[in-house]
């Protein structure tokens, strides 16, 4: 079982000025699947928060792929890729490509996506977008490999076996 935790990036959000709708819409999805929400948290577009949290999150091993949602478009506090970049260790450039290239199939504004993903430790990290219906199509759109990515990321001598 996969364990995720979702980290919702919104200043409006984070002051409870708006309701969060893409946490929610993601944990739906991630429970459907049969896999956890382990974690759950709204920060600010605040980057030395974020990144204080996805460090965290990633080193306290209670996670395998920590989502966020919202802060990767072109907005002066849009700012999740750079705290993603700052935290990991390798990047994970294929995820963020294939959630482009299928985004864009729906809209040309998937062109203006900084969203980016990558590894620190034995935990994803991947940035999605911020609308519910954005962030959960981003996530299917990966979810298939994401067991596979898990069991590699977890040495798992079993992780070769499907190919």
């Amino acid at each position: 079982m996969i364990r995720f935790g979702i980290l919702t990036l919104s200043d409006r959000s984070s002051r409870g000025e708006r309701e969060d709708a893409s946490g929610p819409a993601l944990a739906h999805l991630i429970r459907a699947e049969n896999c956890s929400v382990v974690r759950q948290q709204i920060l600010p577009d605040d980057e030395p928060v974020i990144r204080a949290v996805l460090s965290e999150w990633a080193d306290s091993g209670e996670v395998d792929v920590i989502l966020t949602t919202g802060g990767t478009g072109f907005a002066l506090r849009d700012v999740a890729p750079e705290a993603t970049r700052a935290v990991i260790q390798r990047e994970a450039p294929g995820l963020a490509e294939a959630m482009r290239a299928e985004s864009l199939a729906k809209t040309k504004h998937a062109m203006l996506s900084r969203a980016t993903a990558g590894i620190r430790g034995r935990t994803l990290i991947v940035n999605l977008p911020g609308s519910p219906k954005g962030a959960v199509e981003n996530l299917q759109t990966i979810f298939p490999v994401l067991p596979h990515a898990v069991q590699l990321l977890r040495d798992d001598p079993d992780s070769e076996a499907s190919h």
